[in-house]
């Protein structure tokens, strides 16, 4: 099992909308496509209120970039994206990193 954090820094005013895109929309999206979805966060104390943190599972790599693919030729998903940024991209910027649990993570 691997585990991907992406973080998401939504445009000026955009988080609610991004936010409702994910939970109307795309966590239902990834589950179809083959993504697990794990947790979703955002910044409460510290941090930038801009940021949506969430993070996924894939079985391995091949299943990851297969899952991915799929999801974004989902017509669902691009029809979805459309319709959410009539009035311009939700998100400025994406990280997104490939997390390895150590030798004594409860996760390992």
């Amino acid at each position: 099992m691997i585990h991907e954090l992406r973080i998401y820094t939504a445009h000026p005013g955009k988080m609610p909308a991004l936010q409702a895109r994910f939970r109307d929309h795309t966590i239902g999206i990834f589950e179809r496509c083959g993504i697990k979805n794990i947790a979703y966060w955002t910044n409460s104390i510290g941090g930038r209120s801009d940021e949506l943190w969430y993070v996924l599972a894939f079985e391995d790599f091949a299943q990851r970039e297969q899952a991915w693919a799929t999801f974004m030729s989902d017509p669902e998903w691009r029809q979805v994206r459309a319709a959410s940024e009539e009035e311009g991209p939700l998100v400025h910027h994406i990280e997104n990193r490939i997390l390895v649990p150590t030798d004594f993570s409860p996760l390992g």
